[in-house]
């Protein structure tokens, strides 16, 4: 029986970003380093595939310092940590390595020289995740007010009107920001924001290629984690951006093929914590089904590399 043809649309840049890889490499080198067990403080970056991948080869990961034994080396996720957990890690004599995101660890810097400076931080994120709990976690209580959306700004009582600066997380939709920082601006006219966005490069390059190819497709899968907040936010701006169909998928197995029964083109992009091989893996699955045509969407290239942690290129 003859395939029906279709156009697979594939997003670049996709995939894992430069924060991602060397997070990933942090923990290979330590395991290289020290032997296994190293343990993983959260996960790594948000992607089963990947952690299970890590934990086969001798990673153990935890939720809290707290269940790491004080004799093998630790590791903090790439979504960044409160301050209490490295202090805690050097009281307690452990050895440790950060994996934060270089871009992360830069919004933390921005934020340690804002209330310096006496401002009071307006974060803009989602409650309960990693890298807003660790961002809010570099300063004092209370320093640092939660939005998520437009609608929190208006309820918003900081200490002082007039002595506001604001950041983000680096994986948010750049459309939602704008509106939540217009918001911001209007009510607080004194507001001071980052020099440059916040919102990472890899989380915005990816959104870019996703709004180009949307228009283009009859559906769009994002390869990713449930709990991955940029593929998330891909879905929405896949949607956003006129593709009625968009979906998050962790494999090829998760794919709803009667939901695409009919269609003639897919866009396929993967969320910056997600690797290339289960992009093949779709890519596959969609061969044995059709015949498939891959046209490459691309909206910029990434030179973008990231130095892993002097304690890890030192001999053991």
């Amino acid at each position: 029986m003859s395939k029906s043809p279709l156009t697979l649309y594939l997003a670049a840049p996709r995939g894992f970003c430069a924060g991602v890889d060397r997070a990933i490499k942090i923990v290979e080198m330590a395991l290289e380093k020290w032997g296994a067990p190293v343990y993983v403080r959260h996960e790594i970056v948000h992607n089963k595939f990947v952690v299970d991948g890590l934990r086969d080869k001798g990673a153990v990961f935890v939720e809290e310092l707290d269940d790491c034994p004080g004799d093998r080396p630790v590791i903090f996720s790439a979504h960044g940590v409160p301050k209490a957990v490295p202090a805690e890690a050097a009281r307690r004599e452990m050895v440790f390595v950060d994996a934060t995101c270089p871009l992360v660890s830069k919004v933390h810097i921005e934020a340690e020289r804002h209330h310096a400076n006496g401002l009071q931080m307006v974060m803009i994120g989602h409650a309960g995740h990693p890298e807003t709990v660790g961002t809010m976690g570099q300063l004092p209580e209370g320093e640092v007010i939660l939005v998520e959306t437009v609608e929190d700004v208006a309820t918003l009582a900081p200490r002082d009107p007039g002595k506001l600066a604001f950041i983000t997380q680096t994986t948010l939709s750049v459309d939602d920001t704008a509106e939540i920082v217009a918001a911001l601006q209007a009510r607080f006219p004194a507001i001071v924001g980052p020099h440059k966005e916040d919102i990472c490069y890899a989380t915005t390059n990816r959104q870019e290629a996703v709004k180009a190819m949307a228009p283009r497709v009859d559906a769009m899968l994002v390869i990713g984690a449930p709990n991955s907040s940029n593929s998330k936010r891909l879905v929405e701006v896949g949607r956003a951006a006129g593709c009625a169909y968009a979906q998050l998928v962790q494999r090829a197995d998760d794919i709803d093929w009667r939901a695409l029964e009919g269609i003639s083109s897919v866009g396929l992009t993967a969320g910056a914590s997600a690797p290339e091989v289960l992009v093949n893996e779709v890519i596959d699955a969609f061969r044995a089904r059709y015949d498939v045509t891959v046209e490459p969407v691309e909206t910029a290239v990434e030179r973008v590399e990231f130095k892993v942690p002097r304690v890890l290129r030192e001999p053991a």
